[in-house]
């Protein structure tokens, strides 16, 4: 997809041509329809026949493909590769991702009649509608024309309608499969809420080997995390640091099958390596070496280096480990089996099956390289979804680097098998040896991986090898997973809902009345744009929040601009006594180029923020470009086909309309300096509050701080415990709260767990706990602040039974089981347990920096908070390590309970970090930084000189720095002087900076950037060759486009101010933004950036600047 051939266009001021009146809508719209279906998530395909691989890039003839094809081009003979069965039990080299596929005899059948009618609705009922409207009308031209209409119209109607018939079929209403088409955020619906911790036992025992967790490694993952799950931005998941091992995933909605496919994405630690399997030939000391180690250890040592590895044997699809071929197959005999426990147990007899729920592990010894010789996934290039030629199975086909290539082909061509030997390949995944080819012959550049894979599972072994691997893996097993309830509340919802559709009809209502039979053809543009824009997004998958569909509205509303300048154009010429056929003509002739000119440079900008930003960047890139494209064909194209129509047919003989502003005669160029001056002030001291409000001014999102998870001894809602909480300072205007949910929850029950985020950290209340009434953690004043009700508390849990402390082996661990008086999770009793520990050596003069690594905690009996608290139990085993002395482990154990018996349990206690990280906010903001220098480029190259683009940009920059100057004046007013009663009438609340104001921001830019292109456009129009610029020309430009600009303003302020005023709190800060943004856009795209334009254009001369330019007309109000 290419915008450049818009680059150079030069269109007549009077008449578009004819063959654009045909071709650029229908490239609009296709460039739609192909955004659309590249942006779509990829849908298994269930039928598609073999295909080669399209791309194998064979640098030395040679395919590797680990079920053991081994294919020598043309001048070699083909080589075999022997296979050991190591991991599966059909094909060796399938990669099997954990978690049930579901069953396909459970997925609801959709009829067959259901289909037919969708196909025949969307590509034959719209064009034999129109070919019949065009034969009655007697217009030719018409049937293809509107055919194209219909046809996306009901495209976009389609997900819709099928997912309507879909749900009836599986006995639900047709509304329900309505409402399902749209994707709903966690602020509306809810979603699950999953906490993944770092697996430290495939981390190692202790040791030089064992990798360092460090904020960096856990930044980098939650970026690698991103990219697999939400490689689009449009699915609103969030993806965060917590703690020092742990990442929190926040996904919309609670579907368990979406949830299962991104907890595998999540957690699949991508790590693709090529080692040499041991053998008793080349490898016997290794082997030796390797049986002295015990369960817990797998690295073998040649002096200081690490020479060899156990790794663990990947499972079948049902979980058992065939064992069978890898015990009788010639020369692997360095094979063990290891237990739960770490003990390594006897042999198995040959053939027979070890379960997952034995908790055994069979493990093989394979020859790690010599540092710098390592060929693993770091090297790979590209890794996609291809199709065996044969039997045409999806299969992941990858291509290495060239240094890639060269380690590969030394590793394989230093292991060749021979007579004596088979010498095998070991193919490790995640960790996991998942086949093992003999080696036959030299490999190199390219190579694929092959089993039973359906699209869906290759696509995500693409996805997860594409983003990079995991730096150090995570427990697939989440800390804890619940089903958060929707953020808003339902009245906080409805409001804004309510705010957002009278927003919508005001506008309707709005262009009905003021252009009449023009505004009726505005208000179908509108629909159709709407039904375009839900679709696409339906279509794509696109998760929708509150504030997102604010946008929607807001989109429609900005829509109405490019009508404003085409009928105002009309209007003129009308004026000028042109027929009727001739005003529609011109008038949308002279206005398609300023309507593209300012809508190129915002899809320039839409497509730069999504090919380079963050995850919720492009997501917002994305809904714009949509928004975009749909805009601009639904005024080109069908608001002309409306008015060819209305025209032809001879049902109006006049557009009528009401005239808002008038023939104006301002001269706005001697108001510049002036108003140059006021906004410089005004930023200074919007830039002067920002800086005192520092920290202050951005919300959780960004700054990250402390969660807090417990349950309440009775329940509530959510408001009531926002309400409980902010009773004590520290908490108002400063939490967030979120209700976890079970399906096991009983009866009474509900609305107990909650999870609670402020910005607030231990060290600040440590540091001045006077401060915070005495209180020394967040936990502690979270506890206070519910004590304070004296209604509700965190619940408390008790040692019912503590057993004897048992000896477990020579290397000094023990164990010892407990028994509380409610089902408590094992995280939360190995915290206890480190604090206890932590405090003993604290009165001992002693500390310790990870009080909790001595400790493993895990669950007896069955979990009792079911699948979304897998964590919690009533009775545990705590084993210590022999780092821990008998005595300080008994202390710790009685400081434990006492500790229990005084204190409220809280589920989780840690840190968070933001939900834009560091190196994502550098990326967010390299990617708005080169948008703004594309936007200098394009407008650089259609206006033949740089300083239309400089001063386009000077516009932006002023708006989105008196905005941010706004937000801190809200904050500064209600958070730091307290002065919420005395501007309580103007709705100011402690405004914080969040994602949904970033996206509000950067739709002022838009906004902004549209209302100068379309005063620029005017300027050059009226300029004409005049090499020069003076105030003259300025200010007729200004005067002939000041009605379309006040109108596009009103209509854009009308749904805001709605919005604003009635939306509610879920949407307040965003209305906010947008509110300030477009008062201030309209301001500068008159008093900023022109007078900037003429400084710019006149700063190398010394003559004075032209008073009166050779015009012929005189000003009177239009549009561009």
């Amino acid at each position: 997809m290419t915008l450049s051939p818009l680059l150079p266009l030069r269109i007549s001021r009077s008449v578009r041509p004819p063959a654009a009146d045909r071709l650029v809508p229908v490239a609009l719209a296709a460039l739609l329809c192909l955004f659309a279906a590249t942006a779509a998530p990829a849908q298994e395909d269930l039928a598609a026949p073999p295909q080669p691989d399209p791309t194998p890039e064979i640098t030395d003839g040679t395919v590797f493909t680990t079920d053991g094809g081994l294919d020598e081009g043309a001048d070699g003979d083909p080589a075999t590769v022997e296979e050991v069965g190591l991991g599966a039990d059909n094909d060796e080299g399938e990669f099997q991702t954990d978690g049930d596929k579901g069953n396909e005899a459970d997925q609801v059948v959709v009829p067959a009649w259901i289909t037919i009618l969708t196909v025949a609705c969307v590509f034959i009922i719209p064009f034999l509608i129109s070919y019949l409207l065009g034969r009655s009308w007697r217009m030719k031209d018409v049937p293809m024309r509107l055919g194209l209409v219909l046809f996306l119209a009901a495209l976009g109607l389609t997900p819709f309608i099928y997912n309507g018939f879909a749900a009836q079929a599986a006995g639900l209403t047709f509304m329900d499969g309505v409402r399902s088409s749209l994707k709903l955020g966690i602020d509306l619906a809810g979603g699950t809420n999953m906490v993944f911790q770092v697996d430290q036992e495939k981390l190692g025992p202790e040791g030089p080997d064992r990798k360092e967790i460090t904020p960096e490694i856990m930044d980098r993952m939650v970026g690698a995390i991103g990219k697999r799950i939400n490689p689009s931005g449009t699915e609103e998941v969030t993806v965060r640091r917590v703690g020092q091992d742990r990442i929190e995933l926040i996904v919309p909605g609670a579907d368990p099958e979406k949830v299962e496919r991104l907890r595998r994405a999540a957690t699949t630690l991508g790590n693709l390596e090529f080692l040499i399997l041991a053998n008793t030939t080349d490898h016997r000391d290794l082997i030796e070496r390797g049986r002295t180690l015990s369960g817990t250890e797998r690295v073998v040592r040649r002096g200081p280096n690490p020479a060899a590895a156990w790794k663990d044997v990947g499972r079948n699809k049902d979980g058992s480990l065939s064992l069978e071929d890898a015990l009788n197959t010639r020369g692997i005999n360095a094979f063990r089996f290891v237990d739960e426990d770490g003990q390594i147990l006897a042999t198995p007899p040959a053939g027979i099956e070890v379960r997952p729920t034995d908790g055994v592990r069979a493990q093989v010894l394979t020859v790690l390289p010599r540092p710098g010789k390592e060929v693993d996934g770091k090297f790979l290039t590209r890794a996609r979804n291809s199709r065996d030629p044969d039997s045409g199975r999806p299969m992941v086909s990858f291509n290495f680097d060239t240094q890639g290539a060269y380690r590969f082909q030394a590793l394989t061509s230093a292991n060749l098998s021979t007579d004596a030997v088979r010498k095998r390949l070991a193919v490790v995944l995640d960790e996991e040896v998942r086949s093992a080819p003999g080696i036959n012959g030299v490999i190199s550049s390219s190579g694929v991986i092959e089993g039973d894979f359906t699209s869906a599972e290759v696509d995500e072994i693409v996805d997860v090898l594409n983003a990079g691997a995991l730096e150090v893996p995570l427990d697939p097993t989440p800390v804890s997973e619940f089903t958060v309830s929707p953020l808003l509340g339902e009245d906080t919802v409805r409001k804004a809902v309510y705010s957002i559709l009278g927003a919508g009809l005001v506008v309707l209502l709005f262009m009905a009345i003021y252009y009449m039979w023009l505004g009726l053809v505005a208000d179908l543009c509108l629909v159709l744009n709407l039904i375009l824009v839900l679709g696409v997004m339906s279509l794509i998958e696109a998760t929708f929040t509150l504030p997102g569909l604010a946008g929607i509205v807001l989109t429609i509303g900005m829509a109405v601009d490019a009508n404003v300048l085409i009928f105002e154009r009309i209007r003129e010429e009308q004026a000028r006594g042109s027929s009727l056929r001739m005003s529609i003509q011109n008038g949308f002739g002279k206005a398609f180029s300023t309507i593209v000119d300012a809508n190129v440079t915002t899809l320039i900008t839409a497509l730069i923020l999504f090919l380079i930003g963050t995850d919720q960047v492009r997501g917002f890139a994305v809904t714009l470009f949509i928004g975009i494209v749909c805009s601009m064909f639904t005024a080109l194209y069908f608001g002309r086909l409306l008015c060819d129509i209305l025209e032809r047919k001879r049902w109006v003989k006049s557009f009528k309309m009401f005239s808002f502003v008038g023939d104006t005669n301002i001269d706005f160029a001697s108001k510049a300096n002036l108003a140059f001056t006021v906004s410089c002030v005004v930023l200074l001291a919007g830039i002067g509050l920002i800086a005192v409000r520092g920290a202050n001014l951005l919300d959780i999102d960004f700054r990250g701080g402390t969660m807090v998870t417990f349950q309440l001894d009775q329940s509530e809602s959510a408001a009531e415990v926002r309400e409980d909480l902010e009773g004590l300072p520290a908490f108002r205007g400063n939490v967030s709260v979120e209700r976890l949910e079970l399906d096991t929850d009983a009866p009474g029950e509900e609305g107990r767990r909650f999870r609670v985020r402020t910005t607030l950290r231990d060290r600040q209340l440590e540091e001045d706990p006077a401060a915070f009434g005495g209180a020394t953690s967040v936990a502690q004043l979270v506890a206070e602040a519910f004590a304070a009700t004296g209604t509700v508390n965190v619940r408390r849990v008790t040692v019912e039974n503590l057993g004897a402390v048992e000896t477990l082996d020579g290397a000094g661990r023990k164990a010892v089981n407990l028994t509380f008086s409610e089902p408590i999770g094992t995280t939360t009793v190995r915290r206890e347990l480190g604090d206890a520990t932590a405090k003993l050596a604290a009165e001992q003069g002693q500390p310790i920096d990870d009080p909790q690594a001595p400790y493993t905690v895990r669950g007896r009996g069955e979990a009792t908070g079911g699948e979304g608290e897998a964590g919690s139990y009533q009775s545990v085993r705590v084993i210590a390590s022999g780092a821990v002395s008998d005595e300080r482990f008994a202390e710790a154990l009685a400081v434990m309970q006492a500790d229990l018996e005084l204190s409220p349990v809280f589920d989780e206690v840690n840190s968070f970090d933001s939900a834009v990280a560091g190196e994502m906010q550098r990326s967010a903001i390299f990617a708005i930084l080169a948008s703004l220098v594309a936007i200098v480029a394009y407008i650089w190259l259609r206006f033949q000189r740089v300083d239309f683009g400089l001063a386009a940009v000077a516009a932006l920059v002023h708006d989105v720095t008196f905005v941010l100057g706004a937000v801190a004046l809200a904050n500064w007013l209600v958070g730091g002087l307290n002065a919420g009663p005395a501007v309580g009438w103007l709705g100011l609340e402690e405004f914080k900076i969040n994602l949904p104001m970033i996206a509000a921001l950067l739709t002022v830019i838009g906004y902004s950037l549209n209302d100068t292109i379309v005063v620029f456009d005017r300027i050059r129009e009226v300029r004409g060759k005049n090499p020069g610029l003076s105030k003259d020309i300025i200010n007729r430009s200004l005067n002939q486009t000041l009605s379309r600009t006040l109108l596009t303003s009103l209509t854009t302020l009308i749904v805001v101010g709605i919005l604003y005023v009635f939306g509610g709190e879920g949407i307040h800060g965003f209305a906010y933004c947008l509110v300030v943004g477009i008062l201030i856009g309209t301001y500068s795209s008159l008093y900023i950036a022109t007078p900037v334009l003429l400084w710019l254009m006149n700063r190398n001369t010394n003559k004075p600047v032209a008073t009166s330019p050779p015009v012929s007309e005189p000003a009177t109000a239009r549009v561009a």
